[in-house]
């Protein structure tokens, strides 16, 4: 009896130019199949869910939700920290860019609790995109993987080098924010870490006088080796930190909710639709991260039904919390409270506090900020590393990265790598505005694959998709114009770096990755 074939289909060129080749959606499947590169599939649709709200939760729904509700107020220090469209719109109305230095955002009070649910609907566009293609190219890379088969080589190598930048920014600051509120935690029980060893060496442009900040570093570390040992023992110890964070935000919203005074939810939206817009703005980053549950398409038992379930289920549930959570402490103090000091920095604790709540409770609370920002940094050093893999294995990055380890069934080469790549920045720099880069690398992804959707409707109609996006090209057309709009939200030093990033990508691909891609000429 024959046996069968595991080796990939023939390479079909579908342009002339490589900068356009696309790549086949069944050579990419097949790849996916090959000895020695394939993972091991463990991961049910709950498990998939767990690792979105893993990725969308971390500390911001204790921390955010006080600060839109109060409004920005502030003087950008230079032209380069002003909003894009802020720029834009000024030289536009008065022919200079002087108006764009003054501006912060009105307050949006318990309207936020709208922004919040406007915000969701904005984000589930993008998410239906992430859905349909998740459900058809059941392939780790996540956008990067989308984009080599509906757009081109090029563009592909462009998400995959902004995908790198997203997730090392993204959790260098949460690892330097981990560290900062261990130490913060610790000290109250009168516990305190040296500070040359718990500080980073560089932070708000200048020296700190500190070695390394090693808390930073070892969360990182001891996450890498979990991860290593296996995508089923990560996937259960996520799980376990989901249902802790989750725990602690029902604790607030029961404990909360006997607190409220409904007095205080009037005025409930002081600056009427343009405080909820602003608002909105503010918040909208807390639902990045859904976008990670397509960077476990090969290790999803059943991935064309399970990928849209978890991209939709853990929009679904973070939304309801996030609404909870703004509803109820909105209710417990008056929005004004939360305009600076300690009550903005952390208004869930602060309102516990000051409103005389059990200390108890207030220690679910800071367990629960713990554990949200430990399972964001998890999740996204999984994607981060899943992404290198793809990349790797497409010839884009060197073979090192697809390495898979023989027992465990990982891409440990991509893991380790990626750990060190967070973990020693974490350990030197607080890289502050720095991590908006994480957020305009995001909202880019997301503009590609809404394209990627509509491209693929019109050159493959007849492709089986388990999961469809109503009225295409309609809704990925409005989340096209959302996400472009909010990256013009972000400032120009943010655009500046992001610029240089790509460009340093480019660089790198003309002179090593084009050369070893499939689509190279020999």
């Amino acid at each position: 009896m024959p046996q069968p074939t595991t080796e990939p289909a023939q390479v079909v060129r579908t342009s002339d130019n490589q900068l356009f080749c696309c790549k086949s959606i069944d050579k990419l499947i097949s790849e996916s199949e090959a000895p020695g590169q394939r993972l091991q599939k463990t991961l049910g649709p709950w498990s998939l869910t767990a690792l979105g709200i893993g990725a969308i939760i971390g500390s911001g729904i204790f921390v955010l939700t006080g600060t839109a509700a109060a409004g920005e107020y502030f003087q950008a220090p230079s032209l380069l920290h002003a909003q894009a469209l802020d720029v834009i719109v000024n030289f536009l109305r008065t022919g200079s860019t002087a108006g764009a230095l003054m501006h912060g955002r009105p307050p949006a009070g318990p309207s936020i609790a709208i922004s919040f649910l406007l915000v969701a609907i904005a984000c589930s566009f993008a998410g239906l995109c992430y859905a349909e293609l998740a459900s058809m190219i059941p392939i780790a890379g996540s956008a990067y993987t989308y984009s080599y088969a509906t757009l081109g080589e090029i563009f592909a190598w462009i998400i995959g080098w902004d995908l790198i930048l997203e997730y090392v920014v993204s959790n260098v600051a949460v690892a330097v924010g981990f560290a900062g509120y261990t130490k913060a935690q610790l000290a109250v029980f009168g516990l305190n870490l040296p500070e040359k060893w718990a500080s980073p060496v560089w932070a708000g442009g200048q020296w700190t006088g500190a070695y390394f900040n090693l808390p930073g570093f070892l969360i990182v570390f001891i996450l890498t080796l979990l991860l290593v040992r296996g995508v089923k023992e990560s996937a259960e110890t996520n799980n376990i930190m989901v249902t802790v964070k989750i725990g602690a935000i029902l604790t607030f919203l029961v404990v909360g909710a006997m607190l409220v005074k409904p007095a205080n939810w009037t005025p409930f939206a002081p600056s009427g639709f343009a405080g909820i817009v602003t608002g909105g703005a503010i918040v909208f980053f807390t639902y990045i991260g859904f976008d990670s549950v397509s960077t476990a398409a090969e290790e999803s038992r059943n991935p064309q039904k399970d990928l849209p379930f978890g991209i939709i289920m853990s929009l679904v549930v973070c939304t309801l919390l996030y609404v909870g959570v703004a509803v109820v402490l909105l209710g417990m103090m008056k929005y004004t409270t939360f305009v600076s000091g300690a009550a903005a920095e952390a208004p869930v604790a602060y309102a516990m506090k000051y409103l005389g709540v059990h200390p108890f409770f207030r220690s679910v609370i800071v367990i629960g900020a713990l554990t949200g920002m430990i399972s964001s940094l998890l999740v996204f050093q999984y994607g981060q590393a899943r992404i290198w893999y793809a990349m790797s294995r497409d010839g884009l990055l060197p073979k090192l990265f697809s390495a898979v380890h023989p027992k465990y069934k990982t891409p440990h080469w991509s893991t380790w790598i990626a750990c060190f790549a967070v973990g020693i920045p974490a350990g030197l720099v607080d890289i502050g505005d720095a991590a908006d880069l994480a957020n305009i690398g995001t909202l880019f992804a997301f503009v590609l694959v809404s394209l990627g959707v509509i491209i693929l409707r019109r050159k493959q109609p007849d492709r089986k998709r388990a999961f469809r996006v109503p009225f295409v090209p309609w809704f990925p057309l409005i989340s096209v114009l959302l996400c472009g709009g909010l990256m013009f939200g972000l400032t120009l030093i943010t655009w500046l770096r992001f610029v240089i990033w790509l460009a340093l990508g480019l660089l790198i691909y003309v002179f090593y990755s084009r050369h070893r891609s499939e689509f190279a000429k020999k």
